[in-house]
């Protein structure tokens, strides 16, 4: 049977917030952030959760999160690893590495328990009951070989109080992704949006629309990425922190005319703990969340 997957990049962490945010309880019930994308997510009709993880903390894993979902939903864990899916790359390459490989390596690892199309989000990241319905939607119904989904936020809610941010910042055409550009350092001074670049520091408006790093594909991408993967990490050889990231996955098939990425606004606030001074608005935004109603104080 052909099963809704969402894949939980549950492997980093989280060096600027200072421990295993994964783990953190953030609700008025000690729930983490990845609780409520998971209950987001069964609540919008997924089949299955496959959480990417390290082995290190398998076991604090399965006794906090898996224990709560196992009757609820079907739970797979999958571990990202140095040589994991690294057949054609020189054993030299993978002995150097000194982090691991990216959000599409984690993404990557899960192709052999993935049969149907899939989502993909960060496990420290609250993305909004909206975010998780408008998905499954395009999943189910329009998800294809060569059309993948990308949920994008608006600028000004997913910014941190407590410093600087990186973010996607897409570029949209007719509906479709015609390319992101990583922000990084952005930040909100006196109204304005600013981030940098490279070469210099742009303006940005309040609504530009950015990726949070939730997509959705059909499973045919892993084909493409597991090739991908190996001429990136061969190539980068000399490069031992060099990542491969889930964008750049996408910005190299829609130049080579492989996929179009549809982009999926939607009105919900981000909610994140980049850092550590970050966790007491953290709980209270999703304390009021369940004030209003939206949440149960038990789930």
């Amino acid at each position: 049977m052909i099963k809704l997957s969402l894949v939980v990049l549950a492997a980093g962490m989280g060096s600027r917030y200072g421990g295993l945010k994964q783990l953190d309880g953030v609700g008025p019930n000690g729930q983490t952030i990845m609780d409520y994308s998971v209950h987001d997510a069964i609540q919008a009709g997924f089949d299955q959760i496959i959480f990417v993880i390290r082995r290190d903390f398998e076991a604090e894993f399965k006794e906090k999160i898996l224990s709560k979902y196992n009757s609820k939903i079907e739970c797979v864990t999958v571990f990202q690893e140095m040589n994991s899916c690294t057949q054609g790359i020189g054993q030299e390459i993978i002995d150097n590495r000194e982090k691991p490989w990216g959000t599409a390596h984690a993404t990557l690892v899960s192709k052999e328990v993935v049969n149907g199309p899939f989502a993909v989000i960060n496990a420290d990241d609250f993305y909004g009951k909206d975010a998780f319905v408008q998905i499954k939607k395009f999943l189910a119904q329009d998800c294809k070989e060569d059309e993948f989904g990308m949920v994008a936020y608006e600028l000004d809610k997913t910014l941190s109080e407590n410093g600087t941010v990186n973010r996607g910042i897409c570029s949209i055409d007719k509906g479709y992704l015609s390319g992101i550009v990583e922000g990084l350092k952005i930040s909100k001074s006196n109204g304005a949006y600013k981030h940098e670049t490279p070469n210099t520091e742009l303006n940005l408006n309040s609504k530009t629309l950015v990726s949070m790093n939730f997509f959705g594909f059909h499973p045919s991408v892993n084909t493409y990425m597991q090739k991908e993967f190996v001429d990136f990490a061969n190539e980068n050889s000399s490069n031992p922190k060099s990542e491969y990231f889930i964008p750049l996955v996408l910005d190299n098939m829609m130049k080579k005319g492989l996929a179009k990425v549809r982009v999926i606004p939607t009105s919900e606030e981000w909610i994140g703990v980049t850092y550590q001074e970050d966790k007491p608005e953290v709980m209270e935004r999703l304390n009021a969340l369940t004030e209003r109603g939206v949440y149960e104080e038990q789930f």
